[in-house]
């Protein structure tokens, strides 16, 4: 198998570019470093197919190996054929490459090997031949031996028929066949294990097509019979599958042993073929379902990493509580905690009067901006609180709901113990529930992905596959948002492509002993950066203090000279790089033909329009452009919802059914897949995404279920 093919036909990209991109990640080039830097070379594939070829090329090659182990096992067994190498070098998965090696892998003890063992194989070969005029019973006798246990006529046919039954087993085109038929006409069923009404009632009597079954519902049944409230088989036409063997078993013609062979037939798929392929499909149609549950984590962890900042406010997280009270932190407009404090406003202290006048206190005091509160238990009575209070200030206070998922498991790390050493779990929970509004990525990388809470079933997924994958997502967003070498945490600079953990402490810890970092060079003055990896992460840090303008943009130092080539051929300094004041330069490009500038620059065309997009606007913030989030200063209630309401609200989550919309009522809105748009919608993520801010229209409530159903306004 040729793999650069096999990568270019599945990814939709021509075989150059497949061979390319290979060749730099073999080389130890990250996938942010290549997206970005390496368009010339792999005709600008973004990282998101990169990584698809990373994945799909770590797959292939194992796929590779299989084979060639298989083709040397069966070659020292000298049993290798033309036709078992045409049959290798066909099979496209490692399920149909152990197909072929079934008849040759050694076996435990079976009926057949013990059949095998009693002499019985010229039987079975007789019988197997089908001649006329062959007497079964007959030809059976001869095989009587009392020594080896063969006591009778029916011991040496059944016998015979075992063997029979394990070569139709070790066939691999009649496994393949099987297999194939399974996935394209089962169907999935579930039944109940028990009366009680549970999460699983749904499937309590349910089946659905194996080729049509969407993963969420794969994943639900999974688990429901994980925990023993739901039985799941697979549900399929038996006789057409044993029609399509004993036609390549039988003779048209039946002769007496053909009833024997028809017999072995129907015992090597019900006994050894069924329950096997039936794993192995619903193995097949599990990690199918992983695999796209994992790709939409992915893609609501990157919506939400690149939440767009609230800058230059100052915030105060509120971390709600009944009996413990509130835990309350304020930080200024860079993140540094300013007080902490806590406070009794909810039951069972109800201490309303006294919160409202110590948190009054602070917000003039420290001129509080934004109040941030935490989204879990004594949520509503807090945000009913804060906004009963924001009535009595004068100063203009608005608060927002925020996400607090994974904020305790951030808040009981080491890595919190180490940056706030003074203050116990709660309040550094607090600290975290501001932050994660001024910088969402910062703050957010501090957290296992799995405890961000914006996935489906992910504690069901295969870890190591999940957390490949977030990690490759986290990543990604780091890198397209770069860092501040003179600010980033460790937790963000090791998210940085080509920067580990231990590399990001070194970072920190030259920071700390150097005072700062004066320009992009000193990185290579740091313990661990080497020319490789200062090649590979320089392009996503900035520094940007220092006197080299280029420093706090994403141009690599690499094209520095033509960056700065491009500005004299255009007729611009540094300096006006720095004050914004070089609004004409794409203009000035385009006068003189992107093709020609690019090649007295001895660069590619993509690397010179990344350049000018970074002169146009030194140190800016992708997500600066997206939708700020939503800002409260009044409170709402599920018992205020009416059918027909319409209001703007934030998407918080979106699965393959749907998307989660908090509209400000303390529970979030199911928006179904089908009131999504006026056309046909396949995945939910194609029409909106985390963060997004839309119109939707209440269609019912559920106060005692607490359940929303809303439609998006179209």
């Amino acid at each position: 198998m040729n793999i650069i093919e096999k990568l270019a036909t599945e990814l939709k990209i021509k075989a150059t570019q497949a061979e390319a991109a290979v060749k730099l990640l073999d080389e130890g080039n990250t996938v942010p470093f290549i997206a970005r830097y390496r368009k010339e070379v792999t005709g600008s594939l973004d990282d998101e197919v990169l990584r698809d070829l990373s994945e799909r090329l770590i797959s292939l090659r194992a796929l590779e190996e299989r084979r060639e182990d298989v083709f040397r096992l069966i070659a020292e067994q000298e049993k290798m054929t033309p036709e078992i190498e045409k049959a290798l070098n066909a099979a496209e998965t490692v399920t149909e490459i152990d197909d072929i090696y079934r008849p040759f892998r050694p076996k435990r003890r079976t009926r057949a090997s013990i059949a095998a063992e009693q002499g019985l194989d010229p039987l079975a070969d007789l019988l197997l031949e089908q001649q006329y005029g062959l007497d079964p019973l007959e030809a059976a006798e001869q095989f009587i031996n009392e020594e080896k246990g063969v006591l009778s006529v029916e011991d040496a046919l059944s016998g015979a028929r075992d063997i029979i039954a394990e070569r139709v087993s070790d066939t691999a085109e009649f496994r393949k066949w099987i297999r194939d038929y399974t996935i394209e006409n089962g169907l999935l069923t579930s039944r109940a294990k028990q009366a009680e009404d549970s999460v699983y009632r749904l499937y309590y009597d349910f089946s659905e097509p194996l080729s049509k079954i969407p993963s969420h519902r794969v994943l639900a049944i999974n688990r429901g019979e994980r925990e023993g409230v739901l039985s799941v088989k697979i549900e399929l036409d038996e006789d057409r599958i044993l029609f399509f063997l004993k036609d390549r078993m039988c003779k048209k013609d039946p002769v007496p042993s053909t009833s024997e062979v028809a017999a072995a037939v129907e015992d090597a798929y019900k006994r050894l073929i069924a329950p096997s392929v039936q794993n192995e499909v619903r193995g097949i149609i599990n990690s199918k379902s992983e695999e796209q549950a994992i790709e939409v984590f992915g893609e609501n962890l990157k919506n939400l990493l690149l939440q767009p900042p609230v800058r230059g406010k100052v915030v105060m997280g509120f971390d709600p509580a009944y009996r413990t009270g509130c835990k309350i932190a304020v930080i200024n407009d860079v993140g540094d905690v300013l007080m902490t404090t806590v406070v009794y406003p909810t039951p069972p202290q109800n201490k309303t009067l006294e919160a409202k006048r110590i948190l009054t206190n602070i917000i003039k005091t420290f001129k509080v901006d934004i109040i941030s509160i935490g989204n879990g238990t004594a949520s509503k009575e807090s945000e009913i609180f804060v906004a009963d209070m924001l009535k009595g200030i004068e100063r203009k206070v608005s608060y927002i709901v925020t996400n607090e998922a994974g904020a305790s498991v951030y808040s009981a790390s080491k890595l919190a113990s180490e940056e706030f050493p003074d203050y116990d779990v709660s309040l550094r929970s607090a600290v975290s529930i501001a932050r994660r509004l001024q910088d969402p990525l910062a703050e957010l990388v501090k957290i296992d992905p799995k405890a961000i809470g914006v996935g489906q079933y992910q504690h069901d997924m295969d870890p190591k596959k999940l957390g490949d994958s977030l990690s490759g997502v986290v990543e990604s967003c780091v890198s397209s948002v770069g860092a501040d070498l003179n600010t980033a945490s460790v937790s963000l600079l090791s998210h940085i492509a080509g920067i580990n953990s231990k590399t990001a402490r070194n970072i920190y810890d030259y920071r700390v002993s150097a005072g700062r970092f004066e320009k992009r060079s000193d990185l290579k003055k740091v313990k661990g950066i080497g020319e490789k990896t200062f090649t590979q992460c320089i392009g996503f840090l900035r520094v940007p203090e220092s006197r080299e303008v280029l420093d706090n943009t994403a141009v690599h130092p690499e094209s520095y000279g033509a960056a700065k080539n491009l500005l004299r051929l255009t007729g611009y300094t540094e300096e006006e790089v720095r004050n914004r004041k070089v609004g004409d330069l794409e203009k000035r490009v385009s006068e003189l033909g992107w093709v020609d500038v690019a090649t007295k620059l001895k660069i590619g065309e993509p690397t010179l329009r990344d350049i000018v997009s970074e002169l146009l606007k030194p140190g800016r913030d992708p997500r600066d452009e997206l939708p700020k989030p939503m800002l409260r200063t009044d409170v709402m209630d599920i018992n205020s919802l009416r059918p027909g309401m319409e209001l703007m609200g934030t998407v918080r989550n979106v699965a393959d059914f749907g998307a989660f919309v908090d509209i400000g009522v303390h529970q979030d809105g199911l928006v179904h897949i089908s009131r999504l748009s006026d056309k046909f919608v396949k995945r939910a993520m194609d029409v909106v995404s985390i963060g997004d801010i839309i119109k939707v229209r209440v269609i019912e409530v559920d106060v005692e279920k607490k359940r929303i159903s809303l439609e998006k306004v179209r």
